[in-house]
């Protein structure tokens, strides 16, 4: 992979990156909603433990573009 192919997925990785940020703080504040309410957050609660899984891999993959870069410079 050449130099711009990697900046680019580096690109798009960093946006699924922002959008998965995003998406766990909104599921952090369902579940202080839930809690708030008196409801079960045991299902929000799954779900953000997969979320946060999902953006630990998208940074790990970031991590590896970033080294991929350096390589081809």
């Amino acid at each position: 992979m050449d130099h711009s192919a990697i900046q680019k997925r580096l690109t798009e990785t960093e946006e699924r990156i922002a959008l998965g940020q995003r998406q766990v703080a909104q599921q952090q504040e369902l579940i202080v909603k839930l809690e708030a309410d008196g409801q079960s957050a045991a299902h929000a609660k799954y779900l953000l433990a997969g979320l946060e899984l999902l953006q630990a891999a998208r940074r790990d993959g970031r991590d590896k573009l970033l080294k991929r870069l350096e390589k081809v410079k």
